[in-house]
């Protein structure tokens, strides 16, 4: 991958709402280039998805609840744990799914709208996929960074001094 894409790939992950020409005029290059760099970065599926960061901390009511479920997994002969994590990324609960080294195979971050519907995924949907050996279930409960961005600064506390 050329020097260009590398810093329009930084450029983006940091703001994905530049313009074709303000990338060009931050890289050096004319907005016809900074395009088709961009263009072919989405075609060779380097760039997958442009999208927002979320803080629904922030909004007034949420309907959602995440979790991390670390999944334990026996690889198949010839498989590995692809065809495993292939059933488990075809949920819709599914948001991200990843495999691991450590002392479990496969984190899958899953959104609900209740903490039943995730129990209901683990034992309706994970319990049933061969392979999987074990899960452990973790809740989200706040999110203080997300994707490298801080979702409300640390306040400086103020006390007061007193002297005895």
């Amino acid at each position: 991958m050329n020097k260009l894409k590398k810093e329009l790939l930084n450029l983006l992950g940091d703001n994905a709402r530049y313009t074709y020409k303000q990338l060009a005029d931050i890289t050096g290059v004319s907005e016809s280039e900074a395009e088709a760099a961009v263009k072919e970065l989405e075609q060779d599926g380097v760039i997958v998805k442009y999208s927002a960061i979320v803080n629904t901390e922030a909004m007034e009511e949420s309907d959602k609840v995440q979790a991390l479920i670390e999944v334990k997994v026996a690889p198949q002969k010839l498989k590995g744990f692809d065809s495993c994590a292939e059933e488990i990324y075809g949920f819709k609960e599914v948001q991200s799914l990843y495999l691991m080294s450590g002392g479990f195979d496969l984190a899958v971050f899953v959104e609900g709208k209740s903490i039943t519907d995730i129990a209901k995924f683990v034992s309706e949907k994970l319990s049933f996929i061969d392979g999987i050996v074990g899960v452990q279930t973790h809740f989200i409960l706040k999110k203080y960074k997300i994707e490298g961005h801080i979702t409300k600064p640390f306040e400086e506390i103020n006390r007061q001094i007193i002297q005895a």
